[in-house]
């Protein structure tokens, strides 16, 4: 059997197994990421002869696979949000993006380093990689479709939506951080002089890039979708979702090109899209399609994952990447979330909730690819970096997918009980 033949089996499987898996688990501890995993795994196992693939040798593949998914996955959950921009209204992503990232990376990289006897560059990619919460895997603590209603979003869904929304496009500067010291470290024995470069350029210029450009695309889209003079150009009048993907790529690609972070437009562009006919119908098509794009690629993803880990990731893993995967899960995500709500207006319950929910996922799988595919400082310990990487995926789909859906239920239940 060739790759290509288990790509199909993949693709076969995952799409069969999306329209099915989410009825099966529905109110269930399970989550559609833990049965498709293990799937893979399962298949891996057999004695079949299935191509696994290796993120080492496969990794340009893994970087555009995850890459699409990832901006399908921002696009969706822009649109899904109902409640406005605004300071006081996102306080909760805020929050968990301007502390709570920054704190989850010192954490992990002060964690890493000495464990792993790493230096400072791969344990700080290691850091990077693994910071974001992930929009792909987080169905169950995600806000649900677009409706009518500005302010209809608990705090909990809402904030974990906004913040794996945004804070995929957030990470990349400390993944390039890692690039620039592991290149610095290489040629002239890590010297600092790329930090003045890399705050102003990587940091200032690229986030503002995105940004704007995210704000722009959205607002002519916008313009185009609802009120353009032409009636043919007025595509909210087609309800054609297939326009998501149009509106997601043309968003990414000019982004990309000019220099900014396409990560981060897409989520804005999906926001600013949003807002531009809060009520509008077309919304919930665009956001389906979306939904159900990302869905077919997420299992797909999953089901490969599965497989490398029980084949290759698992046993390329020390009881040292074990631990720090562990500690990231269950001890320093939680604490860095924590530590940044403190002295928000929100009930313990939900802070515990949202600083424990720090799902890991997709996002961190493209991040890793991205990084050694622009450098060869990492090779060393590239094999390792996608065992932890993969272990912290498998854990945060496990251990989020199994508690999900019995803690959202009794939050909704405490909520609606305080309200009568």
């Amino acid at each position: 059997m060739t790759l290509s033949d288990a790509v199909y089996l993949a693709l076969g499987v995952g799409a069969l197994g999306a329209a099915v898996v989410p009825r099966l688990v529905f109110r269930r501890p399970l989550s559609m990421p833990m049965v498709f995993v293990a799937a893979g795994a399962l298949a891996a196992l057999l004695p079949w002869g299935i191509p696994v693939v290796d993120p080492v040798d496969d990794r340009l593949w893994v970087e555009h696979a995850t890459e699409v998914c990832v901006i399908v996955s921002l696009m969706g959950a822009g649109l899904a949000l109902n409640r406005p921009v605004g300071l006081r209204r996102w306080r909760g992503p805020w929050r968990l993006l301007g502390i709570g990232l920054p704190l989850t990376i010192a954490f992990a990289a002060a964690t890493a380093a000495p464990l792993l006897a790493w230096p400072l560059a791969p344990a700080l990619l290691l850091a990077a990689v693994l910071s974001p919460t992930d929009p792909v895997l987080a169905a169950e603590v995600r806000v649900g479709e677009p409706t009518d209603e500005k302010d209809d979003e608990d705090e909990v869904r809402f904030t974990l939506t906004a913040e794996a929304g945004l804070n995929d496009g957030l990470a990349f500067p400390f993944v390039l951080g890692a690039v620039a010291l592991a290149a610095a470290a290489a040629q002239d024995g890590g010297s600092w002089g790329w930090l003045g470069r890399w705050f102003l350029v990587d940091v200032l210029v690229r986030i503002g890039v995105g940004v704007a450009l995210g704000i722009l695309v959205g607002r002519l889209l916008g313009l185009m979708f609802f009120r353009a003079p032409q009636r043919w150009l007025r595509l909210s009048e087609h309800m054609e979702g297939f326009v998501a993907l149009g509106a997601t790529f043309f968003t990414y690609g000019v982004t990309e090109l000019a220099g900014g972070y396409g990560f981060l437009a897409v989520f804005v562009t999906a926001c600013t899209v949003r807002a531009a006919e809060h009520s509008h119908g077309y919304h919930r098509v665009l956001h389906e399609f979306t939904e159900q794009v990302e869905r077919l690629i997420t299992v797909f993803l999953l089901f490969l994952l599965g497989g490398y880990l029980v084949s290759e990731g698992l046993a390329e893993l020390s009881w040292q990447g074990a631990v720090v995967a562990v500690l990231l899960v269950v001890v320093l995500r939680p604490l860095a979330g924590w530590l940044c709500q403190l002295g928000m207006p929100v009930a313990r319950r939900e802070r515990l909730v949202t600083a424990l929910f720090g799902i890991r996922g997709i996002g961190s799988i493209f991040y890793l690819a991205y990084a050694l595919g622009h450098t060869d400082a990492f090779a060393p310990y590239a094999r390792e970096l996608w065992a932890v990487v993969g272990f912290t995926v498998l854990l945060s789909v496990l251990l989020h997918g199994a508690a999900a859906t019995p803690v959202i239920r009794r939050l909704d239940r405490l909520r609606d009980a305080g309200r009568q």
